[in-house]
């Protein structure tokens, strides 16, 4: 957990009169994405929307009154990679997100509009919504580059072409230890050495953890794969093979489309033969969008990277460049978002009133709606059980069924669960074992159900981190709310600053030389300098005490 992460407070215009007696509107979903600026220092509560030189504003993570936005009913315009199964649901994407969270769930209840706003709809298309991550240096992450890194210990690129589609399955099933056989044979049918070498580098550089050696069987060669080191093995690249001169980690650049990052990750590892806790990046980027962001993998290289981007769809990888150092959650400056709205309903003149308000005056930052997930239960949930080391209430919210955006074969694994609390049974409901509840559940099959803790461990450490990370924004919501409605759009006394890099307080003497733009507000954490007035204090006091 991060010990002090603070927010800029920025906003400019008065609350709206309306904001809370309009319930209806306050339930409707608004736009809500990461802050233009950072979680690595400080989070705004309210940056501003920048207007691009075509005259259209460009909407950056905005929470605010501006405009009302609803989820299409339009499909993903393609299916999936893995794991579709949609029969027997009948509900839309949007239908289904009926059942989620309102911003009154998750801690927002103040906007800075006075105006009556817009309604539109969002991400009616997931093009709708594209996302660049904004690096810690300032620059906005783009995907313009597919050169691989000049490397003379990288094989070169047609030994990925050495095996055929059939002899790619049975290496695999070897290396997963999913076959009989300790081996496979693979004929080499143009007995060169060259021809032998070709293939010998291709099974080691696509599958780690085989060994092979070359066999004379009834006058013909083969090229014969095995297990070098049994199941330790397994999906480890082999540490001698990595040159002690190159870093020994491998960033790139994500390109996906319609697919969350830990999705992304847990495809890209199936892929690669690797366990998904190898991967690292600096946040965790929208499923139903078009997303750039910066990865790192421990020990792969660029070229074995590369070649995915023959293998996959709706995925592009590039930039590629060897580091010493893996990625970290937060560290990123921020995202860069364009968003389109369509079916606006509303006069001409509300539009435009909307819009100069966004651009002139900006919104409250408050952390969005898919913080918290698309499903009744919100992820804070599970990370406030966690912290209260409420084992069997985190596996029960994790499995659980739920009303909510689903797929059918998570849906029938939830149900299988709740009517026989038997793990096992409940995986075979999974077609994809690598999201979250098929990774829990496996735990659970090799742990036990006494043994919570153990089966929680082998969910990936950055999706073990979302839960903490949801809980905190949560609480931080519900601070800038009530720190809005209690004191308004000025600097007070008791107020936090930033003094390079550095919070210290606003003192009586020194209020006007301060504005809201310049008041920073804590994450709730370890060793953290809260507000000195009342409202910040009992705030984060009450959410402790509550946990």
């Amino acid at each position: 957990m991060e010990a002090v992460e603070m927010a800029t407070i920025s906003p400019k215009r008065p609350l709206s009169e309306d904001d809370e007696a309009n319930t209806d509107e306050n339930k409707r979903q608004k736009l809500s994405e990461e802050p233009l600026k950072g979680r690595e220092n400080s989070d705004p509560i309210m940056v501003e929307a920048a207007l691009e030189p075509s005259g259209k504003p460009e909407v950056k993570g905005m929470k605010n009154k501006t405009t009302r936005t609803e989820e299409s009913t339009e499909r993903s315009e393609e299916e999936e990679l893995e794991g579709s199964d949609e029969e027997g649901d009948p509900e839309s994407f949007a239908d289904m997100m009926k059942h989620g969270l309102t911003e009154l769930d998750v801690g927002i209840t103040k906007f800075v509009s006075s105006h009556k706003g817009f309604s539109g709809i969002l991400k009616e298309r997931y093009s709708d919504f594209v996302v660049h991550e904004i690096g810690k240096d300032g620059r906005v992450v783009h995907l313009d580059d597919f050169s691989v890194p000049v490397d003379d210990e990288d094989p070169p690129e047609e030994n990925f072409a050495a095996l055929s589609a059939e002899e790619k399955r049975q290496l695999e099933d070897l290396q997963l230890f999913k076959n009989k056989e300790g081996s496979v044979a693979i004929e080499v049918i143009e007995d060169t050495k060259e021809k032998r070498t070709v293939i010998h580098q291709a099974v080691k550089s696509l599958f780690p953890g085989l060994e092979t050696k070359t066999e004379d069987r009834d006058g013909k060669k083969y090229i014969v794969a095995y297990h070098a080191a049994g199941k330790k093995a397994l999906a480890n690249p082999r540490k001698h093979s990595w040159p002690k001169s190159r870093g020994s980690y491998c960033h790139f650049v994500l390109y996906k489309e319609n697919k969350d990052t830990m999705d992304a990750i847990n495809v890209l590892s199936k892929f690669l033969r690797v366990k998904p806790n190898i991967f690292s990046y600096m946040g965790t980027k929208d499923k139903r969008a078009i997303t750039v962001q910066e990865i790192a993998v421990l020990r792969i290289t660029a070229q074995r990277l590369a070649h995915l981007n023959k293998c996959l769809m709706n995925f592009k990888l590039g930039n590629f460049s060897y580091k010493n150092h893996p990625l970290k959650l937060g560290e990123l400056q921020g995202n860069h978002f364009t968003v389109v709205l369509r079916n606006i309903t509303g006069t001409e003149d509300q539009v435009q009133q909307a819009m100069l308000s966004l651009r002139e005056i900006g919104f409250i930052n408050y952390y969005g709606m898919q913080r918290f997930g698309t499903t009744a239960v919100p992820t804070y949930q599970i990370g406030r059980a966690i912290l209260q080391n409420n084992w069997n209430e985190v596996m029960d919210l994790i499995l659980k069924p739920r009303p909510g955006a689903e797929k059918g074969y998570l849906v029938k694994c939830r149900v299988e669960w709740a009517k026989t609390k038997d793990p096992a049974a409940a995986l075979k409901k999974l077609p994809v074992k690598r999201c979250v509840e098929g990774q829990l559940l496996r735990g659970l099959s090799k742990y036990g159900l006494k043994n919570i803790v153990s089966a929680f461990g082998i969910i990936p450490r950055n999706n073990r981190l979302m839960y903490i990370h949801s809980y905190q924004s949560y609480v931080w919501n519900n601070m800038v709310s009530k720190r809005i409605e209690e004191y308004g759009l000025r600097a007070v006394p008791g107020d936090l600053v930033l003094k390079g890099g550095t919070a210290v307080y606003i003192e009586e003497a020194d209020v006007d030389s301060y504005t809201i733009h310049d008041v920073v507000m804590p994450l709730p954490g370890y060793d953290v300098i809260y507000p000195k007035h009342k409202t910040e204090s009992e705030t984060a006091m009450k959410k402790s005490e509550e946990d």
